[in-house]
């Protein structure tokens, strides 16, 4: 194979390098935030999946391929080695004879003329093959890169049902605790309104007891007011009593008085008619009056 050849064959192998490095080297495009569902992520997955089967068939028909290419050039290489030898075994007979040289150049021209076409088409394949094996790298970067994405977009989705996991158990446990707050609530409307039952029960007992004490406070003053005022009549008609006995007595006690005035100022009168004997059996007979029964003047003392 010519120099010439193999150099422009290097310098666009390297050019398809640096192309694909390139190409590799370009920042990726941001990526937007898109909020998806669940099932819109599974359906993507599995499309992609399906299209990452599609590529890897390809991929094992272009190696498929690119190992037949391989298989030719190596066919070719021996089919060259083949007419090199050939060539030497022509060139050796030539040196017997000058006919035989003149013609073995001439076929050693031929089989050189042969094994460049034979070498320029290895050259092409071995460059076939290589671009064969640049597009494999490619495309299996490319796929690569698919299935970066993809584990990306199935690690997403999982994210996002553990996510939805979690919101899911988060709002369970808040709707539990609210529940739980309700039930504890109207546990204690319930105790509260039990225990208000109970006071108010209690109070009520409270009441009618302070009522029936108060009543029986009331009844025991009723009964010791009709009990005084019984006292107070008895003590006033004993008073009223002993007052009227009192009155009798010194209206007796002024009568009798009177009756011996009466009787003193009628001996009085008799004395003075009389005389002094009928007065000294006058001033005798008070004598006797006194030591017989009470006196004017022991009424007097009494009171």
């Amino acid at each position: 194979m010519p120099k010439k050849a193999k150099s422009k064959a290097k310098s666009k192998a390297k050019l398809n390098i640096k192309k694909s490095k390139k190409g590799r080297r370009a920042a990726p495009p941001k990526r937007r935030k898109v909020a998806v569902s669940i099932p819109a992520l599974e359906a993507a997955a599995t499309e992609a999946a399906d299209f990452a089967a599609k590529h890897e068939t390809a991929a094992a028909e272009s190696k498929g391929a690119a190992e037949q290419r391989r298989s030719d050039a190596d066919a070719a290489r021996q089919e060259v080695a083949k007419l090199e030898a050939a060539a030497k075994k022509a060139k050796r007979d030539a040196a017997k004879s000058a006919a035989a040289v003149k013609e073995a150049n001439n076929r050693a021209a031929k089989l050189d003329a042969l094994a460049k076409k034979a070498r320029r088409e290895a050259t092409g394949r071995e460059a076939a093959a290589e671009r064969a094996r640049l597009a494999a790298a490619e495309k299996a970067r490319r796929e690569a890169a698919q299935q970066a994405k993809r584990e990306a977009a199935e690690k997403a989705r999982l994210e996002a049902v553990d996510r939805a996991k979690r919101k899911a158990a988060e709002k369970a446990e808040r709707d539990a605790a609210r529940k739980a707050e309700r039930e504890a609530a109207r546990q204690a409307k319930r105790e509260a309104a039990e225990k208000a039952k109970i006071e108010a029960a209690e109070r009520a007992q409270r009441e009618a007891a302070e009522k029936a004490e108060r009543e029986a406070a009331r009844k025991v003053e009723r009964e010791a007011a009709k009990e005084a005022k019984r006292e107070a009549a008895r003590i006033a008609k004993m008073e009223a009593s002993a007052q009227a006995k009192r009155e009798a007595a010194e209206k007796v006690e002024a009568e009798r008085e009177a009756a011996e005035r009466a009787e003193r100022e009628a001996a009085e009168q008799v004395i003075r008619e009389v005389g002094e004997p009928a007065k000294s059996e006058v001033a005798a007979k008070p004598e006797s009056g006194i030591s017989d029964g009470p006196s004017f003047t022991d009424g007097i003392q009494r009171k």
